[in-house]
């Protein structure tokens, strides 16, 4: 079985991402890191426990990476989406076993070890770095057996209520969920237009009442 860990929304440079952050849901969350692996850095808001939403950016004081970045984020097609403001891009499931998870379903991509600063841990990334089913396929994520991420974050009262997956062939994305065990009630498949592109939408509880973040385009 696989469970929701984290959202991702990937900006242009961090400072727009947590500006998207204060505009679309009242507050800019707190600084995580740098993933030297992949010459990125990050900042973090807990959702509740075990959940939680990162704001992703290319690092620009960082070496460029050996391959291509995580969620696309070298790609043309995403970079010139994050020229028109940050969005939730994919998400992130976590596993106790990623490598059996990810044999069942390869287009998740190779596992890799990750770091930041004194966390480890194991990540699946596709060969080329892009998103698998425009973000709905999720990463799939092992975290070592003693570590929970969330228990080092402060808790400023967010919590996620759901994440949908839009899809125009919801099917085909439930069997590929359903290979990889991916249960959680926060999470549901939605159908859209026949030529949509694949998006998420997040609803999200606040100290200011219920918000909503979309990455329809």
């Amino acid at each position: 079985m696989t469970v929701l860990d984290h959202i991702v929304i990937v900006a242009a440079s961090l400072p727009e991402g947590l500006d998207y952050c204060e505009a679309q849901l009242g507050v800019r969350p707190p600084k995580g890191g740098e993933h030297p692996r992949m010459g990125t850095h990050n900042h973090l808001l807990k959702l509740g426990a075990g959940v939680f939403l990162e704001v992703i950016a290319i690092n620009p004081a960082a070496d460029a990476p050996a391959g291509p970045r995580w969620f696309g984020m070298d790609s043309p097609q995403q970079r010139t989406r994050c020229a028109n403001g940050p969005y939730p891009a994919t998400f992130v499931v976590r596993t106790k076993n990623i490598a059996a998870t990810a044999n069942r379903l390869p287009e998740v991509g190779a596992v890799q070890d990750m770091t930041r600063g004194v966390l480890q841990w194991k990540i699946t990334i596709p060969e080329d770095g892009l998103l698998v089913e425009g973000g709905t396929l999720p990463s799939l994520i092992e975290w070592p057996e003693s570590v929970e991420p969330t228990d080092f974050m402060p808790d400023a009262g967010y919590r996620l209520l759901r994440l949908e997956a839009h899809h125009p062939q919801p099917q085909v994305l439930r069997r590929k969920w359903d290979l990889i065990g991916l249960a959680d009630d926060r999470l549901s498949i939605r159908a859209c237009g026949s030529e949509a592109a694949p998006y998420l939408v997040a609803v999200i509880d606040t100290p200011a009442g219920r918000k909503t973040i979309s990455g329809k385009a």
